[in-house]
């Protein structure tokens, strides 16, 4: 039997709750113990705050006898509204607002769904609902039940283990079977971090498998998501909160024709400016590789200056933040951090700034007879390409103005005159 409540069974919860039934009485309805439901309605109750019939959220102790108006002056969107207790956003604005909390909801059963005064209260509530809590438990155990159970200084170590061997001809079975012990994970989970470029082997490098012909689409397979402790997007806005005159670096992967080679774009949000850098395989080791080269050539003070908050996507060519963060040095030279999934918009300025990239490179076309000077060629034209937002100036122009002519230099940057400006296919091609 199951360990985990069907839906079924949290229906029981949801109308025993209503018909104010103990934690006992729902358990025995169902054949679970009474801690399981308690445990249940704890974790997958939520805060709602909903009025009554007639009268909106308002959770202030002064609200029965309040006659304050007009609190919001000209910005007020409810102008007709008598009192300002009428308004969902009287307890956002008013300064005199002040909480009354109901102490029912601290005891058993811990939610109001079976308060004689549900429809009534225009407190904050806690409910519990089958449909959202079953929901929330599915998400959940997917999420457990994806992704790798490892850390990135494991991959690493494996990474550094099996890479010479493998490109030495030997395959993964001789491989793993000679180094089992060292390895400690199945033969299969070193596949799946092949086929997901954590290392920096590809598939390629597989004679047998190369001959294999896929009969089926393999499913996404999701890094750890233990790198993006203390990195997330929320991290992300409180960080520049607290540090509001930093500025941003965006990274991003530009896609060619699937399994050939791709680029590494670099935006420097404050200038416009886009740097991009030819790699062989979409892998955490070929970012990293870049990003040292880049902090060998500017050195540490200008590295530290340009690139003090990097903002990124969910890829596993991020999936290595420290090396990015700290290098082989121990002090700290960027801070990393990762978008939402499925929220390109977070970065939308590197994003906007692909579409010229598309112009020259359309979706689909092979990156695999370009060379990093056919790319340092593309990103010049783009980058002396007049910008409306920089008050009609080049990224050129306005990172030179903020930096050091010298830097670009350093980083192969170099003006293109207005008339010479191509922004087609025939760029590139030979």
């Amino acid at each position: 039997m199951s360990k985990f409540l069907t839906y079924e069974e949290r229906l029981h919860i949801s109308s025993g709750l209503k018909e104010n039934l103990s934690f006992g009485q729902i358990g025995k309805s169902i054949g679970k113990d009474r801690t399981t439901i308690a445990k249940e309605i704890k974790k997958h109750s939520y805060d709602k705050k909903s009025g009554s019939p007639g009268w909106c959220y308002n959770a202030c102790k002064h609200r029965a006898f309040c006659k304050k108006a007009d609190i919001c002056g000209k910005d007020c969107h409810r102008r007709a509204t008598a009192y300002c207790k009428l308004c969902p956003t009287c307890n956002d604005k008013c300064q005199d607002f002040a909480e009354e909390i109901c102490r029912v909801r601290f005891k058993p059963p811990y939610v109001c769904n079976g308060c004689s005064q549900f429809y009534k209260c225009t407190l904050k509530k806690v409910v519990y609902d089958a449909a959202d809590a079953h929901m929330a438990c599915s998400e959940k155990l997917s999420e457990a039940r994806s992704g790798i159970l490892t850390d990135e200084r494991e991959l690493q170590r494996i990474n550094k283990l099996i890479t010479p061997l493998i490109k030495n001809g030997q395959s993964v079975h001789q491989v793993y079977i000679h180094y089992v012990n060292e390895l400690m994970c199945c033969e299969k989970t070193i596949y799946n971090y092949i086929d997901a470029s954590l290392f920096d082997v590809r598939n390629i490098d597989l004679p047998t498998k190369v001959k294999r012909r896929l009969h089926y689409k393999k499913p996404e397979f999701k890094v750890d998501k233990g790198c993006r402790i203390g990195r997330t997007y929320e991290d992300f806005k409180a960080f520049m909160e607290k540090y509001p005159d930093m500025p941003v670096v965006q990274l991003d992967t530009v896609i060619g024709e699937k399994g050939g080679k791709v680029l590494l774009t670099i935006h420097f949000v404050e200038t416009s400016l886009m740097l991009a850098f030819i790699r062989e395989a979409n892998t955490s080791q070929s970012v990293i590789d870049i990003i040292e080269g880049l902090y060998t050539i500017l050195g540490d003070k200008k590295f530290k200056r340009l690139f003090p908050v990097i903002l990124t996507d969910n890829g596993s060519e991020f999936s290595n933040p420290k090396v990015i963060e700290f290098g082989r040095a121990v002090t700290r030279r960027t801070n990393l951090f990762y978008c939402d999934p499925s929220c390109p918009y977070q970065k939308g300025a590197i994003e906007v700034n692909h579409e010229m990239i598309r112009r020259i490179l359309p979706k689909g076309t092979t990156f695999d007879n370009l060379t990093q000077n056919d790319i340092f060629c593309m990103m010049n034209h783009i980058n002396s390409y007049k910008r409306k937002k920089l008050n009609n100036r080049t990224p050129y122009e306005a990172f030179s103005f903020y930096h050091e002519e010298s830097i670009l230099q350093q980083l192969c940057c170099t003006p293109v005159p207005a008339e010479d400006i191509i922004l087609k296919p025939k760029l590139l091609k030979k």
